[in-house]
């Protein structure tokens, strides 16, 4: 028996879900990209985390977030590369609470809200 998922700590759902090529016409090939998925791109990519630094705050194994990673790379590379549309749905995931604590959440929109 495998052992349950363990849901990932998100800092806030992403404003933009849903993004498509101009001239996207809809179809059938639409790529899902997962919440904590989304979450790992953001972390790493764009705040500069390293892979540990992103586990440490999503509160999952580093091995996790690599596979997490390498799953949202791939997407994002497939909506690129083929011009599908790319909707940020769904995902084992908890979001943030203000509540907490930690020292890679500062910039948390959860915190900033007063």
């Amino acid at each position: 028996m495998s052992r349950p998922k363990k849901c990932r700590k998100v800092c806030c759902m992403p404003l933009i879900d849903k993004f498509a090529p101009v001239d996207y016409e809809g179809s059938d090939n639409t790529i899902i990209m997962t919440v904590d998925e989304y979450e790992t791109i953001r972390l790493i990519d764009k705040k500069g985390f390293s892979q540990e630094e992103c586990s440490r705050f999503m509160n999952v194994a580093r091995t996790t977030i690599q596979n997490v990673y390498n799953s949202a790379r791939k997407k994002l590379a497939e909506a690129l590369v083929n011009g599908q549309a790319l909707y940020i749905s769904g995902g084992d995931y908890t979001i943030c609470s203000k509540r907490e604590l930690h020292s890679l959440c500062a910039d948390c929109k959860a915190h900033n809200i007063e």
